[in-house]
């Protein structure tokens, strides 16, 4: 797509030689001759430079300058200014314009300052993509040996170098887009962004702005034009996380835009037209989702080219001591703290625990052992209580049974289940009741009324 330039003067000549002269280099051009018809255009179509005339009628460029520069921050804007007022031109470069030139215009100038600031705003932008991947690589790669990892990594240099879209599926916290960003760096657009969007986290009145932009004045509060998130991914990757939460009306306007690669702005006309691969995560049954009629068969079907699933943390028990060593090594490297050490019986115990949070949860345990424990040796009595209790719980579940084994009437079994359960969860939390709450999701004045009721006064079973 050949870059966009717009050009703001009101004289004709000079829009007619300025075009001539820049279409001739490979640009497309488009012309406006006042501040009013220049601010249509650009809610339109963002161009990729913006010549502005000084003295124009109505709004000049003086007054035209701020505004612009607020909604477009990273348009180049190069002034036009006549022999009276150089000086003015040289303040609006303090207050952010990229250059100027001078009439009458040298046309070989104006090449010049156009590939200059195109440049210019390519390298910034290649600035930014390298920072956000250098910030990213650390959590680029899968960590363990379990043999689900192996297949799982062995699945990902085989797709990434493709243009296969991919479907990862896995349950909450099991790294579905730390996935998605190893697909991204070993395919052959890792130079290009991987634009982030979480489908579960946008409101459904604004997940189509979000996804495509909007122009000045769509809807109440869009004060300014917008660039969606299909747009910034051009020739990059745009992952779509929990793609299973987003509404039937938007599928369906996903489906059109993935099967044309082009779009219009929310409140716009213009086609935008994009390459972008697309991958998306997320934690539901889609096929189910599909039966029930919460998702769309076609969507699915043209998302689903190369399926990825990602296993739970406790299906790859053996990856936790790999697990642990990465997240300690990283907290302490942000916060200048020291390393701890975990004894054998606390990685079994840990191996032994069922994580239902995933790796999300083992990350955030390091982070709360770290804080407690920096620089210390752990054992098992440091580990917090529901950490150690896997097997008891088994046995006071296969306890409560075989008490009732005698004839018994369910509202008694309950009262029973629920007083010795109640007994037992207060020991863990060493009495302390709010804490018990919110463990096991009970409010906590009911909760101080059924301990009441059973006779449960304080711990250790009494």
């Amino acid at each position: 797509m050949k870059p966009y330039i717009l050009v703001v003067d009101d004289e004709e000549d000079i829009q007619l030689s300025m075009t001539g002269i820049l279409e001739d280099e490979g640009y497309r051009v488009k012309s406006a001759s006042s501040g009013e018809e220049a601010l249509k255009e650009l809610e339109q179509e963002e161009p990729e430079i913006l010549f502005l005339d000084i003295w124009l009628p109505g709004k000049d460029g003086i007054e035209l300058l701020e505004p612009i520069r607020n909604n477009y921050p990273d348009l180049p804007i190069i002034m036009i200014s006549g022999h009276g007022n150089i000086e003015t031109a040289v303040d609006t470069i303090k207050k952010g314009a990229f250059d100027f030139i001078e009439k009458p215009l040298s046309l070989e100038k104006v090449v010049v300052t156009a590939n200059k600031s195109l440049r210019f705003k390519r390298l910034e932008q290649e600035n930014q993509d390298l920072r956000s991947r250098v910030k990213d690589d650390y959590v680029q790669d899968l960590t363990g040996n379990s043999s689900a990892i192996q297949k799982l990594r062995s699945q990902i240099e085989k797709v990434a170098p493709t243009e296969a879209w991919v479907l990862i599926t896995g349950d909450n916290g099991t790294g579905k887009e730390i996935v998605a960003r190893s697909l991204h760096k070993k395919s052959n657009r890792y130079k290009k962004p991987m634009i982030t969007v979480n489908c579960a986290a946008i409101p459904e009145e604004l997940i189509e702005s979000e996804l495509f932009g909007h122009v000045k004045g769509a809807f109440t509060g869009a004060d300014k034009s917008h660039v969606g998130k299909f747009e910034l991914a051009h020739n990059g990757t745009l992952f779509l996380d929990e793609i299973g939460d987003m509404s039937l009306k938007t599928q369906a306007k996903i489906l059109r835009i993935l099967q044309e690669q082009s779009f219009e702005r929310v409140g716009g006309s213009k086609t935008i037209k994009v390459n972008v691969r697309v991958v998306v995560a997320t934690n539901k049954d889609l096929v189910k989702e599909m039966r029930e009629g919460r998702f769309r068969e076609d969507l699915y079907y043209r998302l689903n080219v190369f399926p990825l699933h990602v296993p739970c943390l406790n299906e790859r028990a053996e990856d936790i001591p790999f697990l642990l060593e990465e997240f300690i090594h990283s907290y302490c490297r942000e916060n200048g703290l020291k390393p701890l050490e975990m004894n054998d019986q606390v990685v079994e115990a840990l191996k032994k625990y069922s994580w239902p949070g995933n790796v999300r949860e083992l990350k955030n345990f390091a982070e709360r052992m770290l804080i407690m424990y920096a620089g210390q040796k752990i054992d098992l009595e440091h580990l917090p209580t529901e950490l150690l209790d896997n097997d008891s719980d088994v046995g006071f579940e296969q306890n409560s049974l075989n008490r009732f084994e005698d004839p018994i009437d369910f509202k008694t079994a309950r009262a029973e289940f629920e007083k010795e359960f109640l007994i037992k969860k207060l020991n863990q939390f060493d009495g302390n009741v709010s804490r018990l709450a919110e463990a096991i999701g009970l409010e906590r004045s009911y909760l101080y009324r059924k301990l009441k009721s059973y006779g449960i006064q304080n711990v250790n079973g009494n």
